[in-house]
């Protein structure tokens, strides 16, 4: 049976061992053959490629239930669905999603994208099964980077208090996008040590075994006292943790061991009772390149399989680089300057600043409530904490924004990284409802950078100033300096022209003051001059700007949802104003985007440059044939 073959996971039920470790193989080399293309994660897949066979082939999806945490790890299990055919256009627009979705397949019991909610959704699924009297089983797959998260430990204590049988996997292999921080990565490190502990004490009744005569008396006795000392010294470690919140826990094993898993499996399917089954697992296992750089091949661009490099490389150092070695640079002379980063060192660019300040960069874990409050404390005591989070996880710390930072209007900087269309991830990491959540917050300044340049310049200007600030900046980084160099010295809530025009203004944001000079260019070929401003401060917005704009007709551009953001803003404060509002406000619908390549998605939602000019002379036709009329 190969790859191609498999319809359903139910085949799996027929095949030998030997069989089963072949597909691993082959499925191996299919994920590192499309991901090398496509980009995606693949070291976390390449990590639970037996771990998902033998959850497919021990139960019965999808009448079980099998909930992943994040769900970046589930090519394994979309491959053994019945989508091979399909996974040639992973993360493409229009393609399979690299997370899992209930609109494709039945398998995907439910949809994931950020850490730390597999075990409460699978309560809940648990539940519901319990109250309509049904009889499946629910699992949820979770990482060990996944348990630094409060919300693990709500429904754990939640599961275990109640008794809800349920399967949690523990899929331990010591990191999540970067090495795992904290007091429970301490005590899963002692429970992998006790599993080293279990595997020389086999080895060593073996040898004694083999010694003629005495050999099995001694092997008694060693067990004996193996036993003992571990009794005293590693039975509380291991049990206890779980135990105490009402879990029966099992492990740790081999997660590359198929016929183990599978006996576990099968134990802890019969059993009516929470459950934790502990997989020790290897990131990037089968692949030299992604096993020695696990965090490089977490989530990765397409790459040449023979070297592991990237196949394109931007010349442009990226938004977080720039942040993390201007914020590098300043913290020489301020010593009040940290770094807070939840679990993303790498992916924030915050790993160029340890480097230089290890003291200061402080990694939490993904715990991105505690890191908002944490900052706030820091601030309070008088420090000048930095912030550093994708704008989509910044959702998750929305309360402790509002109350613990801008009520009290602490010296806070939120550096949300991804702000915009961040392309194939999709849905769920799409930062586009930032501005809607931060624009109502009293004591908050919003900046938004065009280029790298200017990043720089807001950074500097944080530094003088006090009180709660947030800059969000895209993915893609942009150098626009050689057209348009960046004013040395920032100025909150004064906007940039970048062009004169008569007969329409752009108003832009951030991200899309590239796109806002593309489209300048394409009105100036049909004969429209449009004066382009570059909307660096989103809060508070340029009021002398907006009053003198008189009767021309502008339009806002912004690449975040339209319901409470940019445009929003300059509308209720132009009706607040007794004046015009934009001709045309433009930014994403009230739709959840899905994954593509960022140029797709802008066409894909009519904010090219050439579909936003199309729309701007048809408004200009049309109002000066009223104006004739």
């Amino acid at each position: 049976m190969h790859l191609q073959d498999i319809t359903s996971p139910a085949v799996l039920r027929d095949m030998s061992v030997p069989e089963m470790e072949a597909l691993a193989k082959e499925i191996r080399q299919e994920l590192i053959s499309t991901i090398s293309r496509r980009g995606g994660h693949l070291a976390s897949n390449l990590g639970v490629v037996e771990l998902t066979i033998a959850l497919h082939r021990v139960f019965d999806m999808p009448q079980d239930k099998l909930v992943f945490d994040v769900g970046h790890q589930s090519y394994v299990h979309k491959l053994l669905t019945g989508r091979y055919k399909q996974f040639h256009t992973l993360r493409s627009f229009g393609g399979l999603s690299g997370f899992p979705k209930r609109s494709e397949s039945a398998y995907d019991a439910f949809e994931t994208g950020h850490a730390s909610t597999a075990i409460s959704a699978a309560l809940g699924l648990a539940r519901a099964r319990d109250m309509q009297g049904q009889e499946h089983k629910v699992i949820a797959l979770v990482g060990d980077g996944a348990l630094t998260g409060g919300m693990c430990y709500e429904a754990l204590n939640d599961a275990g208090s109640t008794g809800t049988p349920m399967i949690v996997i523990l899929n331990d292999n010591e990191m999540s996008i970067a090495p795992n921080v904290g007091a429970l990565s301490r005590h899963l490190t002692n429970l992998r040590a006790s599993h080293g502990w279990t595997s020389t004490k086999k080895a060593v009744r073996r040898g004694l075994n083999c010694i003629p005569i005495i050999g099995k008396p001694l092997a008694r006795v060693a067990v004996w006292l193996k036993d003992t000392v571990k009794s005293v010294f590693m039975s509380e470690e291991r049990e206890g943790f779980f135990d105490a919140l009402g879990f029966h826990y099992y492990g740790p094993i081999d997660g590359h061991d198929l016929s183990g898993l599978i006996h576990t499996l099968e134990k802890v399917k019969a059993l009516e009772e929470p459950v934790v089954v502990h997989v020790l697992t290897r990131k990037g296992y089968g692949y030299d390149k992604a096993e020695e750089r696990p965090e490089i091949f977490h989530g990765t661009p397409p790459f040449y399989v023979e070297t592991g490099d990237a196949r394109t490389r931007s010349a442009i150092p990226s938004f977080g680089k720039t942040m993390a070695l201007t914020l590098a640079d300043m913290a020489k002379t301020d010593e009040r300057i940290v770094t807070i980063t939840a679990a993303m060192p790498s992916g924030t660019g915050l790993d160029h600043f340890e480097k230089e300040h290890p003291a200061r960069m402080l990694d939490v874990g993904i715990t991105e409530e505690h890191a908002v409050t944490l900052a706030a404390g820091m601030a309070a005591g008088g420090m000048k904490p930095y912030f550093a989070v994708y704008a989509s996880f910044f959702q998750r710390s929305f309360d402790q924004m509002i109350h613990d930072v801008c009520m009290p209007q602490l010296d806070v900087t939120f550096l949300l990284d991804r702000a915009g269309l961040v392309g194939e991830d999709g849905a769920t990491h799409h930062g586009v409802y930032d501005l809607a959540s931060m624009l109502p917050v009293p004591n908050l300044t919003v900046l938004a950078p065009r280029d790298l340049h200017e990043l720089q310049a807001m950074l500097r200007w944080t530094a003088e100033r006090s009180g709660p600030c947030a800059i969000r900046y895209g993915r893609r980084p942009v150098d626009m300096h050689e057209r348009y160099p960046a004013r040395e010295d920032f100025i909150p809530g004064k906007w940039e022209v970048l062009e004169a025009g008569a007969d329409v203004a752009l108003l832009a944001v951030g991200s899309m003051v590239e796109e806002a000079v593309t489209l300048r260019d394409e009105l100036a070929a049909h004969g429209v001059m449009a004066e382009l401003v570059s909307c660096s401060t989103v809060k508070p917005l340029d009021a002398d700007y907006l009053a003198a704009i008189g009767d021309k007709p502008f339009v806002t551009i912004e690449e975040h949802v339209r319901t409470g953001g940019f445009g929003a803003a300059v509308c209720s404060h132009m009706q607040h104003e007794g004046k015009p509002g934009p001709m045309i406000v433009f930014g994403i619908p009230d739709t959840f985007v899905q994954h593509g390549a960022r140029s797709q998605l802008l066409k894909y939602l009519g904010l090219s440059a050439g579909q936003m000019a199309q729309r701007i002379m048809t408004e200009l036709h049309e109002r000066n044939n009223a104006n004739e009329r």
